[in-house]
């Protein structure tokens, strides 16, 4: 089968690249759709993914000093209510039990959004003293967000997700680990998914609802749009003070606790899609691929060739994530599966290569077919899969770069929104009616404004202003 029929089914990504994604996730087993509207089935093969993910994260997560917890999926009306800018803005998204059983509810009981009212509850009973602090929690779960559109992991109606709920004594204490833990995310994506991420903080109007402050990570797809990719939230004492979680400091004063709240979703996993595919299907990072190294069999049928093929994966299983494929689809037919999956590395074996005592391996990055002697196969895998994580690193980034625009004017901003989409990097007067203008006008809005600040003008794009903030501005996913 050729590459071409193999494909036929993929929409190619410059044609339309919101179905290409569809295709894609669909054709390379990630998913497969519910009879729940917005919901999805998450594969065996995208489930492993996230495995993956969530093992590196969950480790890092407890290198600086968190626990695991878990809290109820239900939340009581009342319970929500206490915190009131918290209310407003997630009750759009909100879905609702009204019954149990035949019986309706006294109160109705609401599906977890975000756990931080559960969090404050809790923390209520518990803190009493400056010795109980600080708290730092964290819990690996599900939520539900009633999405009007949606699209498998970028939005869908039930997603997995961790959610860290700290308490701090001081507010300065809070801040750090609001910064600690977007650095913990920028990190991973960075060093694990191979997507480079713009580090900042939300504006006032696209900040996290009862935040102070929300820090975020964004990176750009391939098509130009933009996705946030984790956020971490100063929450202050607001929470504290609805909720009346207190604590006697060390000269038996009470004081408020400050708060944090931090997220990472399986909405990654679409962005790693976007970011690294190609006409031809998914690119996996080689860190975070179940199968890092995919050994094909060449004429199989022939003597020795399968016994070889399985001692070079028992061989092999100390130095990669390895699977060998032994079935009697036909090579090519082989070749363009793990090709739309994504697998870093293919290893073809046959009776030639047996004779000559080498192997050929092919990158997925680039198409690259080397022949390798046996003597120095486990070193070459494991060169070429770090040479492969740079390569996609490196690749996204200069993406990125070529993606990323100036516009001083409202004229030049709305000139590169059409003709070259991607990030577009304006001066901001910190008004929410610009922001607003904005986002009416263009359909763009503010993505971040990012911690390195650059002095591209001293007025702001939109009303000419005396400027603040340099912002990152974009259509987003």
């Amino acid at each position: 089968m050729s590459k071409k029929e193999f494909v036929k089914d993929v929409t190619a990504m410059e044609d339309d690249f919101a179905q290409w994604y569809t295709d894609v996730v669909k054709k390379a087993d990630l998913i497969d759709y519910s009879s729940v509207r917005g919901s999805m089935i998450i594969r065996p093969y995208g489930y492993a993914l996230w495995e993956n993910i969530k093992s590196a994260l969950d480790r890092s997560i407890k290198e600086t000093g968190h626990e695991n917890i878990y809290m109820p999926l239900f939340i009581p009306e009342s319970l929500l209510q206490k915190e009131k800018d918290h209310v407003e803005g997630f009750a759009p998204e909100v879905a609702w039990v009204t019954h149990g059983g035949d019986e309706q509810l006294q109160e109705r009981l609401c599906v977890r959004p975000t756990s931080e009212v559960l969090f404050c509850e809790h923390y209520k009973n518990i803190i009493h003293s400056y010795r109980d602090l600080p708290k730092l929690y964290n819990q690996w779960s599900n939520v539900v967000r009633w999405e009007k559109t949606t699209r498998p992991f970028l939005r869908t109606l039930e997603f997995l997700w961790q959610e860290g709920h700290t308490c701090h004594a001081t507010s300065e204490d809070a801040h750090e680990e609001t910064t600690k833990m977007i650095n913990v995310y920028a990190n991973l994506c960075e060093d694990l998914l191979a997507i480079p991420v713009i580090k900042g903080q939300k504006t006032e109007k696209e900040k996290f609802a009862g935040a102070n402050f929300t820090y975020t990570i964004e990176s750009l797809m391939h098509d130009g749009k933009a996705l946030q990719s984790g956020t971490s939230h100063h929450l202050g004492d607001g929470f504290a003070r609805s909720f009346g979680i207190q604590y006697s400091d060390k000269d038996g004063e009470l004081q408020y606790v400050h708060q944090t709240s931090w997220g990472f979703t399986t909405r990654i996993i679409g962005a790693m899609i976007m970011v690294h595919g190609d006409n031809r299907g998914l690119v996996i990072p080689p860190r975070v691929a179940p199968t890092q190294l995919m050994i094909v069999p060449i004429a199989q049928h022939k003597e020795g060739v399968l016994d070889f093929a399985y001692d070079l994966k028992e061989k092999l299983t100390s130095t990669v994530r390895v699977d060998i494929d032994a079935s009697d689809k036909k090579p090519g037919w082989k070749f363009n599966e793990y090709e739309m999956k994504g697998i870093p590395l293919r290893l073809e074996v046959g009776p030639k290569d047996i004779e000559k005592g080498q192997v050929v391996l092919a990158r997925r990055d680039t198409g690259e077919k080397l022949f390798i002697p046996l003597d120095e196969l486990e070193a070459k895998i494991s060169e070429l899969l770090e040479e492969i994580q740079a390569n996609l690193y490196n690749k996204a980034k200069q993406l990125r770069e070529d993606k990323t625009s100036i516009a001083i004017t409202m004229e030049e901003f709305t000139d590169t929104l059409t003709n070259k989409p991607g990030f577009i990097k304006a001066m901001w007067c910190g008004k929410n009616e610009c922001e607003e203008k904005i986002k009416e006008e263009t359909s763009a809005t503010s993505r971040c404004m990012p911690f390195e600040q650059e002095g591209l003008s001293d007025k702001c794009v939109y009303c000419g202003e005396k400027a603040r903030h340099m912002v990152y501005w974009g259509k987003a996913y």
